[in-house]
């Protein structure tokens, strides 16, 4: 039985990240565990265990210790989801980390709901923007190619 995970390569080497999974959307089959080993996170999510370590001395995961195996509880698990649906968002660790952080100030879930929601629309406009830059950057590349190549086939025809 292999576990879904949470990102999926394309053809092209582009991963995509399993969002509805991200959000919960999804059924989890999970749901009823208590604990995770490193390795059992980093196959469900796509990731590197170097990345669980990453995250946990930037104080995002905080892993319970038997001699030297990490032990990832289910609050460590729904934060690591947080962390990836963050990143696929654009932000950074340090932004999902205030987010994440909500949750535990009284009546957290709902502050934490209504932050990111602020905060979604925020980075959708950030992206937006980006997108026209790099639609512009990229009309400006294609000209840019085409009269390079015109010029490099008239000096040809010129020898």
């Amino acid at each position: 039985m292999t576990d879904m995970k949470t990102v999926e390569p394309l053809d092209d080497g582009v991963v995509v990240a399993d969002v509805e999974f991200l959000l919960g959307m999804k059924e989890d089959r999970h749901s009823d565990r208590q604990v995770f080993k490193i390795g059992d996170l980093a196959r469900e999510f796509g990731v590197t265990l170097r990345t669980l370590r990453f995250y946990e001395d930037r104080g995002l995961l905080s892993p319970d210790r038997r001699g030297t195996t990490r032990l990832y509880s289910r609050k460590d698990r729904a934060r690591l989801r947080l962390i990836l649906l963050a990143k696929v968002l654009g932000f950074s660790l340090t932004e999902a980390k205030q987010l994440i952080e909500i949750y535990h100030q009284p009546n957290g879930r709902r502050k934490q709901l209504e932050a990111a929601l602020e905060r979604f629309q925020e980075q959708e406009k950030v992206l937006r923007d980006q997108q026209k830059e790099i639609a512009a950057s990229l009309d400006a590349m294609t000209l840019s190619l085409q009269h390079v190549s015109r010029l490099l086939e008239q000096q040809a025809a010129a020898e």
